[in-house]
């Protein structure tokens, strides 16, 4: 693919990595909590918009990208490594992102970059997309940046991903941080936080 057929990057490219930013951080501040992308993103076939502008802002040259197979087949690393510099990697242990766009595509979580004691955050963080993000099953969690309780009603693939996230209770302060994306909307759920009912 030629740099002329890939598709437009951010179209004011500071105001909306700041913009995006904002809200990852907000995301992760406060989890299960919906958060809004604001930032005009070129159209990236197999990524929604929300995905594609959080990998503007936050790959580069030293964040090793890991793609499900899907996007691994289509022109998504060539627009990564031109808009990003990211460099992509077959090995999602070696992944500080990984892009999923079919939760039935998602590894096993212990496949992913776990962290180590000395340093935790050297782990992998998923950006995974999901059907919705409003409506679907509810998921009851509880954890830091939660006042209680909060309830997050979506449509996740796979279906047992909260179950599968117990995996963070056992490895704190190792583990895995996700962010569930749909069209402009995002969902934090960093390893601190838990499903609690439903």
């Amino acid at each position: 693919m030629s740099v002329t057929e890939l598709s437009a990057g951010f179209s004011d490219k500071v105001l909306a990595a700041q913009s995006t930013f904002r809200a990852v951080m907000e995301a992760m501040a406060r989890p299960g909590s919906v958060q809004r992308v604001t930032a005009e993103v070129g159209v990236v076939p197999g990524l929604m918009p929300s995905a594609a502008a959080i990998a503007l802002t936050l790959f580069d040259h030293d964040t090793p990208i890991w793609l499900n197979a899907q996007l691994a087949a289509s022109g998504v690393a060539a627009w990564l490594k031109f808009h990003t510099g990211a460099p992509v990697t077959t090995k999602s242990a070696e992944a500080s992102f990984a892009l999923v766009t079919d939760g039935a595509s998602l590894p096993a979580l212990e496949d992913f970059a776990l962290g180590s004691s000395e340093y935790p955050d050297r782990s992998t963080t998923v950006i995974l997309q999901v059907q919705s993000l409003g409506e679907g099953r509810a998921y009851e969690l509880q954890g830091p940046g939660i006042e209680g309780a909060v309830r997050l009603n979506a449509t996740i693939a796979p279906a047992d991903l909260f179950e599968r996230l117990g995996l963070n209770a056992k490895l704190f302060p190792r583990g895995i941080d996700f962010v569930l994306v749909h069209e402009d909307a995002m969902v934090a759920i960093p390893r601190t936080t838990r499903l609690v009912g439903v």
